[in-house]
């Protein structure tokens, strides 16, 4: 009966988190900013403002596919939010932009990331495979091995949180200073900003969750061996 509960709580969390940030993005997608400013001229303006001409705003594809490219120095926008006028795609087209400034200032978060990702993906690979064989055959030493993979991928994970967070208060700041929304539409801002944050504190808890139980697992198989 626990087991059922703690997989149903791991399931509905990421579940709830992104019903979330779907929800609040559909509700203030529909609220035009008082700039009407485009996702992209929003990004634009930000990112010059900041002095970064070299980085590029880009229309992306997929919806909320939203991200900023250190490869190539790019803010992808959704086409939602490129195109869009709202309060959300000023909020989403700022939080990339916010990416770039830590990436141009060497934000040490996002400088421990970007160094994280080629073990965060062996982990993320290489983890419950091990963690099968070492469960199934009862090689304690096995499941060990795939639990310091795993931990690799959610150290990666808590990592990232202060990275967004930082991100969507540097973008905050932004549209203020430059007057890209006005003070009455702060808060709408903020709460899209905040439900989009929800879906990597939910990522983070349910993979907190996931490598204790496996722990657990681990030490009841040494006291089994003993």
């Amino acid at each position: 009966m626990l087991y059922i509960i703690y997989f149903a709580i791991i399931v509905l969390i990421p579940i709830w988190a992104q019903m979330r940030v779907k929800n609040t993005f559909a509700k203030y997608s529909r609220v035009a900013s008082l700039s009407y400013r485009r996702g992209a001229e929003v990004a634009r303006e930000i990112l010059n403002a900041n002095g970064l001409y070299d980085v590029g705003v880009e229309e992306g594809h997929g919806f909320l596919s939203d991200h900023y490219d250190p490869r190539t120095k790019t803010v992808r926008l959704s086409p939602e939010n490129y195109h869009g006028q709202s309060i959300a795609a000023a909020a989403v087209a700022a939080h990339e932009c916010g990416h770039a400034i830590q990436d141009a200032q060497e934000y040490a978060f996002l400088r421990f990331r970007h160094a994280m990702v080629p073990i965060a993906n062996i982990g993320s690979n290489f983890s419950w495979i091990l963690i099968f064989i070492g469960i199934l055959a009862h090689i304690s030493g096995m499941l060990l091995l795939g639990i310091i993979f795993m931990a690799a991928a959610v150290l990666f994970q808590i990592i990232t949180l202060p990275v967004e967070f930082n991100a969507s208060s540097r973008a905050m700041d932004q549209v203020v200073s430059l007057g890209l929304i006005s003070n009455n539409e702060e808060r709408e801002a903020r709460k899209v900003l905040n439900a989009a944050a929800l879906t990597y504190v939910a990522a983070a808890a349910v993979a907190v969750l996931e490598l204790l139980r496996l722990v657990l697992i681990f030490t009841g198989m040494n006291r089994d061996e003993d």
